[in-house]
């Protein structure tokens, strides 16, 4: 089962997020997601246990629960939404002129 977790303190790294959830079962992975441009915390990240029972444990008795002084969230992540459009950048304007190279050829 997929576990997301989130309102993380940005101190918080992969290691510990496996050892809050290695108490309830066998934990396969425990990744933090990182800004891109920062390469911080963006304070919340995905577990990962194969075991569902021991997941659905973990996730009734963490969400909620104190961890460095923030009440974290714990919930089984959903899939990703597909988002909408048109492949993002320009959206339905249209196709757009672009820089034309000057002909010398036809001169007045």
């Amino acid at each position: 089962m997929n576990i997301y977790v989130s309102n993380l303190s940005f101190s918080v790294q992969d290691e510990d997020l496996q050892s809050y959830f290695a108490e309830y079962g066998e934990v396969s992975s425990a990744k933090i997601i990182m800004d891109k441009m920062t390469n911080r915390s963006r304070g919340f990240g995905f577990v990962e246990m194969p075991d569902n029972s021991a997941a659905e444990k973990a996730i009734k008795e963490l969400d909620g629960a104190m961890v460095d002084g923030r009440s974290i969230k714990v919930t089984e992540a959903r899939p990703r939404e597909e988002k909408g459009g048109n492949g993002g950048f320009g959206g339905n304007r249209g196709g757009g002129g672009g820089y034309k190279k000057p002909s010398y050829n036809n001169r007045w």
